[in-house]
């Protein structure tokens, strides 16, 4: 069926040319508003003209290189479809780039560093406003160059020589929260299950369940700290270890961790909360919301990370010193701590 407007999405630049009676060149100009580039005025509205009557629809990824600015932001992940933290990363910078007017573009490598180093060089070869770089788990990384050729920040990472910008939860602050919740119910024997491998996030949650208990008048008890492997077997293992401790609160690195422990509690005939009160950390849904009973937690702010990493690339919100924006990890309290 043809349609009498004469229009299609496929109408090129040169057959408007030909129907405005100008040259390709000019049509260029034209609908790219090219800066510093004169055109007739009568020459304009021929062209203006035929882009209305056949319904041309300019190439705007063109457009914003000839006029040096860009709507789209990049975002380059090592995994996004195998993690529900870098897929929250995501969906938080999408809409406050959108809220701002821009547009995310998002390459998901899986730790390729080909398919990484490819997708920043297109990234950049469409002029894009900037590049946030992400990783799944909070860590220190040395940064592609290709990141010192635009604007970027990283995200829930951080540059270890210190010179790019980032966006990091705030473990210490988080792991302040953890212990808090269990000494706000009366808890003061509290117990830490750590992880044994190196990170921010065994640092700083380790720091901030100390300060809490410091500043509640309560020694801190380094029989009480251990490290497991972070992931359900860690924690059962430790189940034995928290019931002969004596402990009547325990802070986990992370909700699979307490999920372990309330499987050896449970196989030890002690229950959560009466017996042992366990808080998490990270507020993976799937596991702390569906535990019985459900888990008191710490939630990574993973939907933040990503909206405050698009605010600091548009200079939105300034990143402090040391280069680091910390952004809070607020508690999730649900029904495994017992007031004591």
């Amino acid at each position: 069926m043809h349609l009498a407007s004469g229009r299609d999405s496929r109408v090129t630049m040169k057959q408007v040319a030909q129907e405005a009676g100008v040259s390709v060149t000019t049509v260029s100009h034209v609908v790219n508003d090219k800066p510093g580039v004169r055109i007739g005025t009568e020459a304009r509205r021929r062209v203006l003209d035929a882009v209305e009557r056949l319904g041309y629809r300019p190439n705007v990824l063109a457009k914003t290189l000839v006029k040096g600015g860009s709507p789209f932001i990049g975002l380059v992940a090592d995994s996004i479809a195998s993690t529900p933290f870098a897929g929250q990363i995501v969906h938080g910078a999408q809409e406050e780039a959108w809220r701002h007017g821009h547009i995310l573009l998002v390459a998901n490598t899986e730790n390729n560093a080909e398919a990484e180093s490819r997708a920043m060089s297109m990234m950049l070869q469409y002029n894009v406003r900037g590049i946030l770089y992400s990783r799944w788990y909070h860590r220190g990384v040395v940064p592609p160059e290709a990141l010192d050729e635009t604007e970027s920040v990283l995200v829930n990472c951080y540059d270890e020589a210190g010179h790019l910008p980032s966006v990091v939860p705030d473990e210490f602050e988080g792991g302040k929260a953890a212990a808090q919740m269990l000494l706000t119910q009366g808890h003061r024997r509290i117990a830490f299950i750590n992880t044994m491998i190196d990170s921010p996030a065994r640092i700083g949650r380790l720091a901030g369940y100390r300060a809490a208990l410091e500043a509640a008048g309560i020694r801190v008890d380094p029989a009480l700290v251990w490290d497991v492997q972070p992931d359900q077997e860690g924690g059962f293992d430790a189940g034995s270890r928290v019931l002969a401790s004596g402990a009547t609160g325990v802070c986990c690195h992370n909700d699979r961790v307490a999920m372990g422990l309330y499987d050896a509690l449970r196989d030890r005939g002690a229950t959560v909360p009466d017996d042992v009160s366990v808080v998490g950390f990270d507020n993976q849904e799937v596991i702390a919301a569906h535990l019985h009973p459900p888990l008191s937690t710490v939630a990574l702010p993973h939907y933040e990370l990503g909206a405050a990493g698009v605010r600091a690339l548009l200079g939105v919100e300034e990143v402090p010193g040391h280069n680091q924006l910390k952004i809070s990890c607020p508690p999730v309290a649900r029904a495994s701590v017992l007031t004591i």
